[in-house]
């Protein structure tokens, strides 16, 4: 799963938020068939989906996306 940004700070907020309820994550190049503003995009795994949606709603994160992996590229999934 991954999450794309518009915003540079938004994405370094949301990896300071995820960490900090202990989800595994990495930060990584948002890829090219999502388009987004902003060039890093945070991976995580489908088992965490439903605590990062909480995580991303309760503290107010502005988000592009939340993607997973599909036949021919991503697909949309949350936000």
């Amino acid at each position: 799963m991954l999450i794309a940004f518009d915003s540079t700070q938004q994405a370094l907020r949301a990896e300071m938020l995820l960490e900090y309820v202990e989800i595994d994550i990495d930060i990584c190049p948002t890829p090219k068939e999502i388009t987004a503003g902003c060039a890093l995009s945070i991976h995580f795994g489908e088992e965490d989906l439903e605590q990062v949606v909480r995580v991303i709603r309760d503290e107010q994160v502005e988000i592009r996306g939340i993607f997973k992996p599909a036949e021919q590229g991503y697909e949309q999934v949350a936000i």
